[in-house]
């Protein structure tokens, strides 16, 4: 079989390109995806999101052990099926912030990456609950539900009024191009359960008669003719073939995109070569670049009175803050801290945490939002089932150390702050692991080994295929990969530099202004 257009993945990108440039009858276009439909109904309860990871619509990557973790391995939750990994996902819709995609452009050289011309791709794509303004839009596919306080938890109302108190300013929501300040969270929620990209780009036009969705498909390799991309080696149905298609685009995420290619002889040689896959184009900087959130779980307390349970999805609000100060308007948002309506803790600390029981205690998670340091993955062997090897160097540098120290100084801040007196009952963690007396070294060695306990992945992993001017970075700023004609990137793996809050929002503008100004 053959189509105009062959999609690789109908994860939150593929199924936005998949509905845009299907909407050409004359154009044909064929998507594959790995998983299957899913019907997990524990996946639509937005309360749950954190512990659907490992089922059968998870990739259930790891990483390698972490130095800067204290030698831990983090779970690394990737979804699969129709969607992607907005299956997965915490549902926070956050876009980031002016300064971000400035970093695009300056990455680029290309304006089309900065926030202004984004901002029609971002308003393009939703259905605000706040109604349409000069940066949102009420009339796109993905509902985004700004809570009012008949939704918000009653702790998460006080810690933003603590917030107010120590003149953190109060902010609208966090998609007006600037994060400073405190706001509950945006969500992709509609009538109280979880929304997919797949729900509303996807499944809507899949009755196009130019449009194919293939499920359960095993995507080995890409062929390779020549220097162009003709096609992909596929396992379907228990059958090998191959599907052709005048142009390939990839929409696999930012490690499964890098790990197709490597499988395909796209990559470092000597990656490649340690892997037994002869090289077919010298490439680089695949899967290099690689960069994640981390937060601290966490700053936990018990409470003095019942924590009534969510009717959101347990982290209800992030605070954006920067280093110069807690009143600070403009600049950039250098950490974040998180209200949990519920105990969370990584799980090097189960232990110290198991007096903190649901509905007796509450989190304050905390965080680095523009990490410098960067990672990389690669390929174990030649075949899809070998195991990749992803690391992701957590907390290499000294900014990000620095700023997690000062995340968790801002989380113990407003937790002891008489905001959050009423609720307030012991601080379980770090408790005495981290005095707050004692000399500036001896209080950064004791937070530095607390973090590396307590760091875990927001699940944000971006950058192995990164676009940019110069010829090392793998994908051009019009999302062609370089070397190879016939072949697009589409997705969180093309961005440089990770924006500072959840990255959802941004992959599906990056995916509507790819499908905007598509050509073949």
């Amino acid at each position: 079989m053959g189509s105009d257009l062959l999609i690789i993945g109908a994860g939150s990108a593929g199924s936005v390109v998949a509905n845009r440039l299907s909407a050409d009858p004359s154009r044909t276009v064929t998507v594959l995806e790995a998983g299957t439909r899913v019907t997990d109904p524990e996946m639509r309860r937005p309360e749950l999101w954190p512990f659907i990871h490992g089922r059968s619509y998870d990739w259930a990557y790891r990483t390698t052990p972490q130095a800067g973790l204290a030698g831990r391995s983090l779970e690394w939750a990737r979804g699969k099926g129709p969607g992607g990994s907005s299956l997965v996902h915490a549902m926070a819709h956050m876009r980031g912030t002016r300064a971000d995609f400035a970093r695009w452009v300056e990455a680029t050289g290309d304006e089309r990456w900065g926030w202004d011309a984004l901002l029609p791709a971002f308003i393009r794509s939703e259905s605000f609950s706040g109604g349409a303004d000069a940066v949102h839009g009420d009339s796109g596919p993905l509902p985004v539900l700004l809570p009012g306080p008949e939704l918000s938890s009653p702790l998460v109302l006080d810690y933003l009024d603590a917030w107010q108190a120590l003149g953190v300013p109060r902010i609208r929501d966090h998609s007006q191009g600037e994060m400073l300040g405190a706001t509950p969270n945006s969500l992709t929620i509609r009538d109280g359960k979880r929304v997919t990209v797949s729900d509303v780009y996807l499944d809507p036009v899949l009755d196009r008669p130019n449009l194919s969705v293939l499920t359960g498909v095993t995507v080995h390799r890409l062929v390779i003719t020549d220097g162009r991309v003709t096609g992909v080696a596929v396992t379907r149905d228990g059958q090998d073939e191959v599907i052709e298609a005048d142009e390939i685009i990839l929409c696999g995420g930012s490690i499964g995109d890098p790990l197709l290619l490597m499988r395909s002889g796209v990559g470092d040689p000597a990656v490649l070569a340690a892997a037994g896959v002869e090289t077919v184009l010298e490439s680089r900087g695949v899967g290099q670049n690689l960069h994640d959130h981390l937060l601290g779980a966490g700053n936990v307390y018990t409470s003095r009175q019942p924590v009534p349970p969510t009717r959101l999805q347990l982290s209800e609000s992030m605070t954006y803050l920067s280093r110069h100060g807690l009143g600070t308007t403009d600049g950039p948002a250098d950490i974040v801290v998180g209200c949990v309506v519920g105990p969370s803790a990584s799980e090097a600390l189960a232990a110290e945490a198991a007096s903190a029981v649901p509905g007796e205690a509450y989190t304050l998670l905390f965080g680095v939002t523009n990490p410098t340091s960067r990672g990389s993955l690669r390929i174990s062997g030649p075949d899809i089932g070998d195991e990749p090897v992803i690391d992701p160097n957590y907390l290499d540098t000294e900014h990000d150390r620095a700023m997690f120290r000062l995340a968790l100084e801002h989380a113990r801040l407003v937790g002891g702050s008489a905001g959050l007196d009423r609720w307030r009952g012991a601080e379980v963690l770090p408790g005495d692991a981290v005095p707050t007396g004692g000399t500036d070294a001896e209080t950064d060695s004791a937070a530095d080994a607390f973090i590396a306990r307590a760091a875990i992945t927001h699940h944000h992993p971006v950058g192995t295929l990164r676009m940019g001017r110069s010829d090392d970075a793998p994908v051009s700023a019009d999302l062609r990969f370089r070397g190879l004609d016939g072949l697009r990137v589409v997705d969180a793996s093309v961005i440089p530099a990770i924006t500072a809050g959840p990255v959802h929002a941004a992959v599906l503008a990056i995916a509507e202004s790819f499908a905007s100004t598509y050509s073949s």
